[in-house]
């Protein structure tokens, strides 16, 4: 069996290139999947209108085509690549042409069995297994829980040899208060700008030696990444087309099994039942990134595919109090479907923290799981998922999570009204943890895992969670 899985990058090449036309046949015959709609701020989510799609001029404008925006796949462009900077660079832990050899398959975790009845499942989910070698027989979710997004497998076509610019050259198509994913691994800082990878979702890259994957699901806009070194194999992830409570299901090239992207959980397939290491990042603005990592590296647009990059194609999706498209599952209604909350696990303690309260009080000393913590926020960043132009959309502001834990002590943390200070010694922090002056300047909070969520997510995937302030 094992052999039939050692796919050569050829053919997976061609495989994913005829899966991004379209998904195929169901087990038996079964209706094809609908287009992914596209959001807008005032149409409920079962049916949007089309809405014109705006085309980026010279000067950073916009105009409206004719076209509406995609709601099928993105398919690629390679006859017709943005134009590459002549002066970019690419990292020498850039990742080589080709997925990684496939790892021995392993038997079925412990306690996970076979399901018998998976064809009569699939049939009715009326989910597509045509061109998957997934063990579709193994599965520790329903598939009625899972439905198409609209794009076929990697139609939403991830980035595996990415490029990288330095801040210098990135400034060229960044604006200051623009959000990035800001990932940082022995010295080696990069961010990944969300006008890229509201188009790609995935990043399959080598920072500072570490694989990982840096993720982003605009529907639910949780920004994660994760290490790729899994059970002694490096894993190459794409995306399914496929969406579990609307959040991003992955796949990995290895064994095709599934994954959801939200908790990096194994759902489908000979990994079902096992985690992925998630390792910390944030969303900031591109000011803050270049005023903390000056020789830090920026995702290029060029990426090989031809997008609207700086294009929110997900216009007016994140007014907190519209409800979440392609969505099915239990709501948590103690805070608005959207409002973006800080979110924490730890010490099986799950905790949230509202932008709505964050943005008054700047830092919040907590503990969770029984580990001193702190958060920061900061206004300055915008939203990916706002205004039609990502640089033009609305302040959302960024966050940081720490361990309040340095040397051995504790500290606490206070806004002074300027600047965010640990009230033992006056020290200022910045949103990536560093102290930037005063008696423990040059020092840094060690970060944890958190993400910037829409509620609605974080709470149908962790129900028991503790909001701060509620």
């Amino acid at each position: 069996m094992l052999s039939r899985l050692r796919l050569t990058a050829t053919v997976l090449t061609a495989v994913l290139i005829v899966a991004a036309c379209g998904d195929g046949e169901a087990p038996t015959a079964a209706p094809p999947p609908a287009s992914e709609p596209t959001p807008t701020a005032t149409v409920a989510p079962t049916s949007p209108p089309s809405t014109p799609t705006p085309t980026a001029s010279s000067d950073g404008s916009a105009t409206l085509a004719p076209t509406p925006i995609p709601t099928q796949p993105p398919t690629p462009a390679s006859t017709e690549p943005n134009t590459p900077s002549p002066t970019s660079t690419t990292p020498p832990t850039a990742l080589p042409p080709t997925a990684t050899p496939k790892p021995t398959l392993p038997p079925p975790p412990p306690g996970l069995e076979r399901d018998p009845d998976y064809m009569e499942a699939l049939r009715a989910a009326g989910i597509s297994t045509r061109r998957w070698l997934t063990d579709f027989s193994l599965h520790t979710v329903p598939y009625a829980e899972i439905r198409s997004g609209g794009p076929g497998r990697d139609g939403i076509p991830p980035i595996d040899n990415p490029k990288f610019l330095t801040l210098e050259e990135a400034g060229d198509f960044l604006r200051d208060e623009e959000p990035v994913i800001v990932f940082e691994h022995a010295g080696d800082a990069r961010a990944y700008p969300l006008q890229i990878l509201t188009w790609h979702e995935i990043v399959n890259d080598v920072v500072g030696g570490l694989e990982v994957a840096i993720t982003f699901c605009p529907l639910c806009n949780s920004a994660i990444a994760f290490d790729r070194n899994f059970e002694g194999d490096v894993l190459d992830f794409g995306t399914t087309g496929n969406l579990r409570r609307s959040d991003l299901i992955m796949w990995d090239r290895q064994t095709e099994s599934w994954w959801q992207q939200f908790t990096g959980e194994g759902i489908v397939g000979v990994y079902a039942g096992k985690q992925l290491d998630i390792v910390p990042s944030a969303i900031n603005s591109w000011a803050d990134f270049k005023a903390a990592y000056p020789n830090g590296m920026v995702l290029s647009r060029d990426t090989g595919f031809a997008r609207d990059y700086g294009i929110n194609p997900y216009l007016g999706y994140d007014r907190a109090d519209n409800p979440p498209f392609l969505y099915s599952g239990p709501t948590d209604g103690r805070l608005p479907p959207k409002e973006r909350v800080v979110a924490i696990s730890l010490g099986g303690e799950d905790a949230a923290y509202p932008f709505t309260v964050l943005e008054v009080e700047r830092a919040v000393n907590d503990d969770v799981g029984g580990a001193p913590i702190a958060v920061f926020f900061k206004p300055g960043t915008r939203s990916a998922l706002d205004d039609r132009i990502i640089a033009q959309s609305r302040d959302v502001g960024a966050t940081g999570a720490f361990s309040a834990v340095l040397d051995g002590e504790r500290l606490t943390f206070s806004f002074d009204g300027e600047n965010i200070v640990d009230d033992a010694t006056g020290s200022v922090w910045n949103i990536q943890g560093h102290a930037v002056s005063g008696p423990l300047q040059g020092q840094t909070l060690t970060k944890i895992v958190h993400a910037d969520h829409f509620w609605f997510a974080w709470g149908v995937f962790k129900p028991n969670t503790r909001i701060y302030g509620a």
